[in-house]
């Protein structure tokens, strides 16, 4: 079966043409692969990022519900709602947009706040330390977000750039180089028969010329 090529003349201003859109694709092709060979980096180092703050977040839940556990059985839940309400919030967040190698993804920043110690009738201590340690596990959750929507878009730039990179790699590069290839295997073909046709028509002269 014949490989395919590009449907163009076989011409020399074909040619040069070809050759200019290979250099190009080439370049375009060396740079991508740069981009992919970063992104992969970028993925790897968020992916220890990720698993560390998985790790720390769960830890900080489970801290964080135990205490809530022993404060719903000393206040109960209408002890802890009344507790709750009017309560200032226990930490700030910010989202910005933030951009690495064109992938865009929220920057998060959670700040912790000053914990007012709650004096109502009928609270227990364990309440503001309950309020204390979901804050610590609400800042560590908003890492973990950050990171983890920044790896799934990271991921699937990285995807998409490889599968650039192999299709400019084992497809068009390829169909270009064999389009140049058989163009000038044409012109070459076209410049033997233009000499055979000059050598023919020299021989018919030198034997007129000789009769």
């Amino acid at each position: 079966m014949a490989q395919q090529v590009l449907k163009v003349p076989p011409t020399k201003n074909t040619l040069l043409t070809l050759k200019k859109q290979v250099k190009f694709l080439e370049e375009g092709h060396d740079l991508l692969e740069r981009k992919r060979e970063l992104l992969t980096r970028l993925v790897y180092e968020r992916i220890g990022e990720y698993r560390r703050l998985r790790e720390e977040s769960q830890h900080a839940l489970e801290d964080a519900y135990r205490c809530l556990g022993i404060t719903h059985l000393r206040m109960g839940s209408r002890g802890m709602h009344q507790a709750a309400l009017g309560a200032p919030p226990a930490l700030s967040v910010e989202i910005l947009p933030r951009r690495s190698l064109g992938v865009e993804y929220p920057a998060v920043t959670a700040k912790r706040q000053p914990i007012e110690p709650v004096g109502l009738l009928g609270s227990d201590a364990s309440f503001d330390n309950t309020r204390e340690r979901l804050a610590d596990a609400a800042v560590v959750l908003a890492q973990l977000g950050e990171v983890e929507i920044a790896l799934h878009r990271l991921m699937e730039e990285q995807r998409k750039a490889q599968k650039r990179v192999n299709a400019l790699k084992y497809n068009i590069i390829p169909l270009y180089q064999r389009s140049i290839h058989f163009i000038q295997s044409a012109l070459e073909e076209e410049e033997r028969n233009t000499l055979f046709q000059v050598k023919v028509l020299r021989e018919r002269q030198e034997q007129q010329a000789a009769g």
